[in-house]
């Protein structure tokens, strides 16, 4: 079942070794007769705006990640080990957030942009996304297992919140926070809607939202349509491959107190 899940990568990554010719040509063919070629990744190359839409894309996601992964790790800090007035409220109020489409929050979030003046620019794509309230409950839900006595020792060493945040739960939650990470960096390299929607300078356009005006503008070249998708999710396979054992661990350390 593994392997056939993969034939629709393996036939992407085939046709955008193809000619447009062979791409359509019937019967189809895995490899085609003439042989494969580079011609859809030169072409892809040369137009040149592909790389600004990938290093907009990198720069982005890269952000996205990092302050989300520490905004949501300090807020699940803070709702699974600390005690305030209203923290259950605030915590159902998170938990009752991620049943709430993004879809519906466009309208509020793009007048706010234009509130603040940050539509057209990287703050107006980066800044929405900072929300994520599942990532904090993973976190809190992580957090929460940590043996207490590990706190209790720190505390007796004079050590206040910050520092044994810092010190003890941070370096003990790294399967946890890379798995968060690689999850964020997926989904705001692929993010598409709101991008496309905040955006109108080409040159602040992302990969995904870049990628489909050509395509928009030249119609349906298949192989290069292939070849441009390849493109987009080669960082993505590499992240996964390099960082797959961080996923497992924190998948496999769930619920055993970061152990």
């Amino acid at each position: 079942m593994a392997a056939s899940w993969l034939l629709p990568m393996l036939w992407a990554i085939s046709t955008s070794f193809k000619t447009e010719a062979q791409a359509q040509s019937t019967p189809l063919q895995w490899i085609p007769d003439g042989g494969f070629t580079l011609e859809n990744y030169a072409t892809v190359f040369s137009r040149g705006e592909v790389m600004r839409w990938m290093g907009n894309t990198l720069l982005i996601a890269g952000a996205v990640t990092i302050l989300t992964v520490a905004l949501c790790a300090l807020a699940g800090y803070g709702f699974s080990r600390t005690r305030f007035r209203g923290r259950r409220l605030l915590f159902a109020g998170t938990i009752a957030l991620i049943a709430i489409p993004g879809q519906i929050l466009i309208v509020p979030l793009f007048r706010q942009m234009q509130a603040i003046n940050a539509v057209d620019t990287y703050w107006g794509v980066i800044l929405p996304q900072l929300v994520a309230p599942v990532m904090v409950y993973i976190f809190a839900k992580f957090f929460s297992e940590i043996p207490q006595e590990l706190e209790d020792a720190a505390r007796v060493d004079g050590a206040g919140h910050w520092r044994t945040f810092w010190s003890i739960v941070l370096p003990i939650s790294r399967p946890i926070v890379s798995a968060v990470g690689i999850f964020v960096f997926i989904g705001a390299w692929n993010n598409f809607l709101w991008p496309f929607i905040v955006t109108n300078n080409p040159d602040l356009m992302t990969l995904p939202v870049g990628l489909s005006t050509v395509k928009n503008a030249y119609g349906t070249i298949y192989a290069q349509t292939m070849a441009s998708a390849m493109i987009a999710a080669a960082p993505l396979i590499i992240l996964f491959m390099l960082f797959q054992r961080q996923i497992v661990k924190a998948v496999a350390t769930t619920g055993l107190g970061g152990r």
